[in-house]
């Protein structure tokens, strides 16, 4: 056995299990925009501990979702009334898919002209 071999075996016996909370909350938000942290905590089980939260925060980085604080995530939520929760991103990449090429954003009217200046 070679030193490389005994290393790559050396290094599987650290490797971190995978964390439990991470398959339900998988199966859970197939097709799920946003959704509050605290509803994920009681989805998972967990009481709503900073601790609970940073390990949740961890598994929604792993699965691209970005944090987030909203109204809309609590129900009746109005002025003051602001949880937290999570969003998938709405655009994959900072250039917009929508415009065609050479195209740049803005109005494509020409510059307005004053009266009697030709």
């Amino acid at each position: 056995m070679s030193f490389l071999e005994k290393m790559r075996d050396a290094a599987k016996q650290f490797e971190a299990p995978p964390d439990p909370w991470r398959k339900p909350l998988e199966n859970a938000l197939k097709g799920v925009d946003a959704m509050s942290t605290v509803a994920l905590l009681d989805l998972v089980g967990a009481r709503r501990t900073t601790q609970n939260a940073r390990r949740l925060a961890a598994i929604m980085r792993d699965l691209t979702f970005i944090p987030i604080q909203s109204r809309r995530l609590m129900p009746g939520g109005f002025r003051d009334t602001v949880t937290r929760g999570w969003a998938r991103p709405i655009r994959g990449s900072a250039q917009s898919s929508t415009r065609y090429k050479g195209e740049t954003a803005g109005w494509d009217r020409p510059s307005p002209t004053r009266e009697g200046s030709t």
